[in-house]
């Protein structure tokens, strides 16, 4: 279903192109300068074909043919050029009408944008733009009037508030200090009790000293 209707959508909305009376015009003069260019190749062959048969008449001794045929062949000639000035003209007209097609279209297409532009002015005028143009400068400036109110509608006393407010804030995120005072341990109690008598030295030690001193003696 949504096939056949999507198709029937793109047939109805493909337009069929329309042939004027000048596209008709320069396609009837298009083929007329192919079957001018056409009998030209034609004519050529031939006058080339009569001028060898001219030599040859020539070196027969018929220089009478040779004549007659160089006659013929002067005439067609002749001829070839009245077509060279045939298509000249040709061409010079299927330009002038493809050009006068071209202006025709850009005028179309003028002629479409004013309308278009004369509608959007119908749409919206001078008065609207300006009406517009008013009410966006009167929304700025009450804006502007909200703004100033709120960034100087603060007393002293309500910024002193507010301040008192942001130091409270501030201590209640420290941590808490304590109150009681931490013992500290007596460095004296803790250090080991110095002797009061001399330490006494052992009797060997003694009893050797004078050993030391008789042999130096001796």
């Amino acid at each position: 279903m949504g096939g056949l209707f999507s198709s029937k959508k793109k047939t109805e909305n493909k337009q069929p192109n329309r042939i004027t009376e000048q596209d008709k015009a320069v396609l009837s003069l298009k083929q007329q300068r192919d079957k001018l260019k056409q009998y030209q190749k034609k004519i050529n062959l031939t006058l080339e074909k009569e001028r060898q048969y001219a030599k040859q008449l020539l070196k027969d001794n018929k220089k009478d043919k040779a004549k007659l045929l160089l006659k013929k062949k002067h005439y067609q000639e002749n001829l070839l050029k009245k077509t060279d000035g045939q298509l000249e003209n040709i061409d010079r007209l299927i330009s002038e009408v493809e050009f006068a097609q071209v202006e025709l279209k850009v005028v179309e297409g003028l002629k479409q944008g004013n309308e278009a532009l004369k509608k959007l002015h119908e749409i919206m005028s001078v008065e609207d733009v300006e009406r517009i143009m008013d009410e966006a400068q009167e929304g700025i400036e009450y804006q502007n009037e909200i703004d100033e109110l709120l960034s100087g509608g603060l007393t002293a006393e309500d910024e002193e508030d507010i301040m008192n407010e942001l130091a409270e804030l501030e201590r209640l995120e420290l941590p808490s200090v304590p109150d009681t005072e931490i013992p500290t341990a007596d460095v004296d109690d803790q250090l080991p009790d110095v002797p009061s008598a001399e330490p006494a030295t052992s009797s060997k030690t003694k009893t050797k000293e004078p050993e030391r001193v008789a042999m130096a003696a001796t």
